[in-house]
């Protein structure tokens, strides 16, 4: 049971500050309640109703509204829910707020307490929970399409489909254990199942394969910027943002730590990471700055190793296989050091910006492979295939049937938690922590 079944929450569900209409949500078993004290009465089950409320006590009227009631289970919480749309003047909504917080059994609701309550009333799953805060989160267009594409529904016809063939598997197998003689308890199962089993594993790892490309949707395509001191990578940086992110100087050495920008290019979403140069060097805290440029380099999806035509070192630097591009900049002072370049670009020319950015946005697409949908998104959901796929895994190589039929009870637990059915209190807080209060 969840705790505080018994409490009804409320909260504004639409954004802060003065707006032309307000929502304010209400859950829980005293819902209809408030509909009756503040607008008179509650109107028919999902029907719409103009209504005057007002504050209980003293009968001042708060605002004109449009009221709705949802009972439960048939809402979006499984509870009973009544919407209040105000309008958006912060007085009229802090006014009906505290009319509310007046009725016995009422208290805010506190961040994703909604979805929280649909998921323990079995309104949503743990999947549906986490697509739902990849939209949440969405500030492109790809990730918005991303999370309305994959992950929810999507994983979830995966792994059912994956838990029902278990389920078939077991089922001849436990009925060799309980009915069979001693000598077919020791016996593999038959080379159909065996069959199954390799194609279930198979299609595991092409979900697992597609979480890689999920996550770069989610977190970005990461582009680190690594070269010489004074390549012009803070410029380069500045130049592409519009803005004065980093601080440029002559002075080598200028830039210690790393410095992330997120764009949005064409609905792609990018980070940029501007990192300390390298060179030979006797600085303690400006060896720590290369250190992190290199380990910048190793977890991005493409390095730009950037050139300057006056001058520069070239590709010295170990970066642990990492997906280098050479960029020559500053190509007003001269094209001959940056010739045969992935590209070459000027601050002061805003085309070869573009071009750049062209480039970037065209090896994101291609290595993104956008327009196909993920299955796995977050890393909770990788672990959870990989300890699926790993106790199949241990099927095929068991001796006996008995043994086989555990690892295959072991695959289901992990897909059960895959989907949030069992032992999901350790993430739940972590999730719901980031959507915003009234969702």
């Amino acid at each position: 049971m969840s705790p505080g079944r018994n409490e009804t929450i409320y909260a504004v569900s639409t954004g802060v500050g003065r707006a032309a209409i307000a929502i304010i949500r209400v859950s829980g078993v005293s819902a209809r309640r408030a509909l009756e004290v503040l607008a008179g009465s509650a109107p028919k089950p999902r029907h719409a109703a103009l209504r005057k409320l007002q504050r209980p006590g003293d009968g001042a009227v708060l605002d004109e509204a449009v009221v709705l009631f949802f009972p439960g289970p048939r809402s979006e919480t499984g509870e009973d829910i009544a919407e209040f749309q105000v309008h958006g003047g912060r007085a009229v909504v802090a006014a009906v707020l505290a009319a509310l917080s007046i009725l016995p059994g009422m208290r805010p609701a506190e961040p994703g307490e909604f979805a929280r309550r649909a998921l323990l009333n079995g309104k949503m799953d743990l999947v549906d929970v986490e697509a739902l805060a990849d939209l949440i989160d969405a500030d492109t267009e790809e990730q918005r399409r991303h999370a309305i594409e994959s992950g929810g529904s999507l994983l979830r016809g995966k792994a059912e489909s994956w838990r029902g063939h278990l389920l078939n598997i077991r089922a001849d197998i436990e009925a060799q254990i309980d009915f069979g003689d001693e000598d077919d308890v020791e016996r593999h199962f038959d080379s159909s199942a065996e069959r199954l089993l390799q194609e279930l594993i198979a299609e595991m790892d092409d979900a697992l394969a597609s979480g890689i490309r999920g996550e770069r949707v989610r977190d970005g395509y990461r582009v680190a910027l690594l070269g010489a001191p004074n390549a012009g990578k803070s410029s380069l940086l500045n130049a592409i943002t519009r803005r004065d992110v980093a601080i440029v100087s002559d002075i080598a050495g200028t830039t210690r730590d790393r410095l992330e920008v997120v764009l949005d290019l064409n609905g792609i979403p990018i980070v940029l990471v501007d990192t300390a140069g390298l060179r030979a060097s006797e600085d303690s805290i400006e060896i720590e700055g290369m250190r992190r440029s290199r380990d910048a380099a190793r977890t991005a999806d493409l390095t730009l190793w950037l050139m300057a035509a006056n001058g520069g070192s070239d590709l010295a630097a170990d970066l642990g296989g990492a997906t280098v591009r050479i960029v020559g900049t500053k190509s007003d002072l001269g094209p001959s050091a940056t010739s045969g370049c992935w590209a070459t670009v000027s601050i002061h020319d805003p085309s070869s910006i573009d071009d750049l950015l062209g480039k970037i946005e065209a090896q994101a697409r291609a290595e993104m492979k956008l327009g196909e949908p993920s299955v796995v998104t977050r890393l909770r959901q990788s672990q959870a295939i990989f300890a699926a796929r790993d106790e199949l895994r241990n099927a095929l190589e068991a001796g006996s049937v008995d043994v086989v039929a555990e690892h295959l009870r072991l695959a289901e637990v992990c897909l059960e938690r895959l989907l949030g059915r069992i032992g999901v209190e350790d993430v739940l807080g972590a999730i719901f922590s980031r959507f915003c209060i009234g969702k």
